[in-house]
């Protein structure tokens, strides 16, 4: 049995610190913002071959329970529900607070076990910093620094003394696709996340902005393993203020490198906005396979499907090999043919391609259009091999290549998509040429 730890406490207490050091990650933002993390982050853990795993809530305040600090508390909660242990994490240099009692009161009502850290302790007396939290009534006190790792090995062995270590888990069975959603703020990425998931897994709230981190969820669609990454929102650079809405930028585009599948939401009631056109292009840039989710199409006009259909031509025209889906996620439409999408995407970004077909496909490309001439030389592509996947690079070997012009690099890849029926993924070009024997001749 893998056991689950459950990091809560009030806002700014160190929890994504914890989180970070428990996962010997970054995965966590971390910054001195009351309300960072908002929806339930999970992590990966291991000691001494007893695996683990971690979850990172929202912070849980009393005194604000209105709008999305709401969600942030329900999200917590549904988080308590299914740990095995709750990491009840305080702040040593703050002391004990009215905070601190609403949520050990919350917690008893639970019936979690529940160890209590107290953080940020470096450089304190322990028996002074820990005295006043003896009033909680929760016997077991762990003094902690998160940010410098001291203590943490003593609360891993004592938390973790109940469980067996267990086998290494095998890689060729671990990989799965990982599908990352993205988009500009508020076009409903969380609503597909929660509408695919088939539970209010994250926090979807009208306002821009509400998903800082990029959260990785793990779950089976029809009986096959996927990871979907819900990302933060990306807006134009200029308007990006917050140093916490820039991390979450950077967060957004690892997503995107990380992933197998970029499913990129547009709003089917908005234009189709050049920032729409950017993170498109960063997609192609890093290789990633995409589809296209127009979302809200239940409540846009005639006019309006109209307009986003020309504009999709005309915008992401560059995108032609990715199939488009208009969806609702908060009506749960459109999300079987999505999926399907996504799936032939992730099949084609890592599909192994023959080299005798490869071959065959390029010399009758070259047989149907001949390369243009470049001077006095004629390049000549030869023979074609797969040089790497997702996305698939298939190297052309043969004479005088460096002279070949974009034009026809994007003729032969479309050559390669059509041959092959390759969906939803881009194919990228290598051209190497051949060293002519004559060439330092006189």
């Amino acid at each position: 049995m893998i056991p689950t730890l459950v990091i809560v406490g009030r806002p700014n207490v160190g929890k994504s610190t914890l989180f970070n050091r428990l996962t010997r990650s970054r995965d966590a933002i971390v910054a001195e913002v009351a309300g960072l993390t908002r929806d339930r982050h999970y992590g990966r853990g291991n000691f001494e071959a007893r695996q683990f795993v971690v979850v990172d809530t929202g912070g849980l305040d009393a005194d604000n329970v209105d709008g999305v600090f709401a969600e942030m508390a329900r999200q917590a909660q549904l988080a308590i529900d299914e740990a095995d242990i709750v990491l009840f994490t305080v702040d040593a240099r703050a002391g004990l607070t009215h905070g601190d009692r609403a949520i050990a009161d919350q917690l008893r009502r639970s019936a979690r076990p529940v160890r209590l850290v107290a953080n940020k302790s470096e450089g304190l007396d322990p028996n002074q910093a820990l005295a006043e939290f003896y009033a909680l009534g929760l016997s077991e006190i762990h003094a902690i620094s998160a940010a410098h790792g001291e203590g943490v090995r003593d609360l891993l062995e004592h938390v973790l003394q109940p469980y067996t270590a267990q086998a290494p888990e095998d890689e060729t069975l671990a990989k799965h696709p990982r599908v990352a959603i993205v988009g500009r703020p508020n076009v409903g990425k969380s609503t597909l996340v929660n509408a695919l998931l088939g539970e209010e897994r994250v926090i979807a709230y009208d306002q821009p902005g509400t998903t800082r981190d990029s959260i990785e969820i793990d779950f089976d669609w029809r009986g096959a393993p996927y990871t979907l990454i819900d990302t933060a929102g990306v807006r134009r650079r200029g308007k990006v203020q917050e140093a916490v809405e820039k991390f979450s930028v950077i967060k957004t585009l690892q997503s995107i490198e990380d992933a197998n599948v970029a499913v990129l939401v547009v709003d089917a009631s908005r234009e189709i906005s050049d920032q729409d056109a950017s993170l498109a292009g960063y997609i192609l840039e890093a290789g990633r396979a995409v589809v296209v989710a127009v979302n809200k199409w239940d409540i846009a006009d005639t006019e309006s499907r109209d307009r986003i259909k020309r504009e999709l031509d005309r915008k992401l025209g560059f995108l032609d090999f990715a199939k488009t889906h208009y969806i609702s996620a908060r009506d749960n439409k459109g999300m079987v043919p999505l999926m399907a999408s996504v799936a032939r995407a992730y099949a084609s970004a890592t599909r192994k391609l023959p080299t005798p077909k490869l071959t065959k496909v390029l010399t009758g490309a070259v047989q149907r259009q001949t390369p243009p001439r470049a001077g006095l030389v004629r390049p000549k592509p030869r023979y074609a091999h797969q040089g790497g996947s997702n996305p698939p690079l298939i190297v052309v070997h043969g004479n005088a290549l460096d002279r070949l012009p974009e034009t026809y690099k994007r003729y032969l890849q479309h050559a390669f998509l059509k041959a092959f029926e390759l969906e939803g993924t881009p194919v990228r070009i290598e051209l190497r040429t051949g060293h002519n024997p004559y060439a330092d001749r006189k």
